[in-house]
């Protein structure tokens, strides 16, 4: 019967195809390690994300006057709101170790590189709607820490010459943040850029399994087949690697359960204490900075003097990341072949965004905008001397096959 039915739906759509194309005939490296465990648990983060979001909304009241005793509502009577609202919060912070952690990966073995190109763009792409996602539904909970935190971030947009104030007054609904800023923010958090990121998943897998996955050899694995076409350092994705990836989902949400009944809050890094107050617009807070996952651009603003610079250094920091692929001109893809300057500037790289991370969540000091500025001058460097640095050093010879 069940096959029976198979021909049925086969024959109006490709179920059983999709099925081959992207798991049980779809060939990964056998050579598969710990980092690519980030690219499932990616998913397994948005699937928490979109079902919590879901149910929170059923409870959420969009307007300034109700938006916080809504959240209160849902922590103190809402059957179990108070799990939903900690595994939504602590989702979106998962969600950024997880991909961060995913684009290290790719830094790493170079999976951006030939043919990867827009696997790479794709990605980026969700990274940029990720980090809008996480913005408008910061404010959403309506404290302190989130009305101050889009007021400043909103009012970087006025420092565009001509175009700024306008484009400020625009995005606020208004001559400043209020109920109106609000309702957009929601109806963009919730509706338009979930729309947005899914379907730039789709097209991030379709391009990933058109060009196949990298591996920590950087080999392409298309170029050795037996006589049935099969890659001969090649396994089927599934069962092997989705029961594979099932010990990763479990490790992950050990971690992650451990934290959202515990450590939820994280000190105030996943929920400031300015947030557990109702947002009053003529109460500043002493600090205001955003949540961890943006600090190391919001450092890098803070390090140039000039506001208008400042916006462009951020905006420069994300933007060249994208062009990453054409940065790097090594003829091997995976750092273990690479030479010991592409792996020193790795590292620095690494240092550098994680110190800038840090430095954005302290109050400015004159010995941490230094820093920053030194931090921020390296970051840069490393994409801006890539060309230079991946020509010149001596790579070691890459394998015809995995090697396992």
């Amino acid at each position: 019967m069940m096959s029976k039915l198979m021909d049925w739906v086969d024959a109006r759509f490709p179920a059983t195809k999709m099925l081959e194309d992207h798991l049980t005939k779809y060939y990964a490296p056998r050579n598969f390690n710990f980092f690519y465990f980030f690219g499932s648990l990616a998913l397994l983060v948005l699937v928490n994300q979109i079902v919590t979001g879901v149910w929170l909304t059923m409870s959420y009241t969009p307007s300034a006057e109700q938006a916080f005793a809504s959240v209160e509502y849902i922590m103190r009577d809402v059957e179990y709101g108070w799990i939903l609202r900690y595994l939504h919060s602590t989702g979106a912070s998962a969600f950024f170790v997880v991909v961060y952690l995913h684009m290290f990966r790719g830094l790493l073995y170079g999976s951006y590189q030939k043919p990867r190109e827009l696997v790479w763009i794709f990605g980026m792409l969700i990274y940029l709607m990720l980090m809008a996602e996480a913005f408008m539904g910061y404010l959403l909970p309506w404290g302190q820490m989130s009305y101050w935190g889009a007021q400043v971030i909103i009012s970087l947009f006025g420092a565009i010459p001509v175009v700024g104030d306008a484009l400020t007054q625009w995005i606020r609904g208004d001559y400043l943040i209020s109920g109106i800023t609000l309702n957009r923010f929601f109806a963009l958090h919730v509706v338009a850029l979930p729309i947005v990121i899914l379907g730039l998943v789709v097209l991030h897998i379709l391009a990933l399994h058109e060009v196949g996955s990298n591996n920590p050899d950087g080999v392409d694995i298309k170029k050795k087949k037996d006589e049935n076409g099969v890659p001969l350092d090649g396994i089927a994705f599934h069962p092997y690697y989705t029961v594979k990836d099932i010990v990763g989902v479990v490790v992950f949400l050990f971690i992650f359960c451990f934290v959202v009944f515990f450590f939820p809050e994280m000190g105030g890094y996943f929920l400031e204490k300015p947030n557990f107050e109702a947002a009053n617009p003529f109460k500043t807070p002493e600090h205001i900075a955003p949540v961890w996952y943006f600090t190391p651009f919001y450092a890098i603003l803070r390090a140039v003097p000039d506001k208008l610079l400042g916006v462009v250094a951020m905006g420069a920091a994300i933007a060249v990341l994208f062009v990453l692929p054409w940065l790097d001109r090594s003829p091997v893809k995976s750092m273990r072949y690479k030479g010991w300057l592409s792996k020193i500037w790795l590292v620095v790289f690494c240092i550098s965004f994680v110190i800038l991370g840090v430095l954005g969540v302290l109050a400015p000091t004159p010995g941490r905008t230094l820093l920053s500025q030194v931090c921020t001058f390296l970051y840069f460097a490393y994409f801006i001397l890539m060309p230079f640095y991946t020509r010149m050093e001596k790579t070691k010879p890459v394998p015809e096959r995995v090697t396992g």
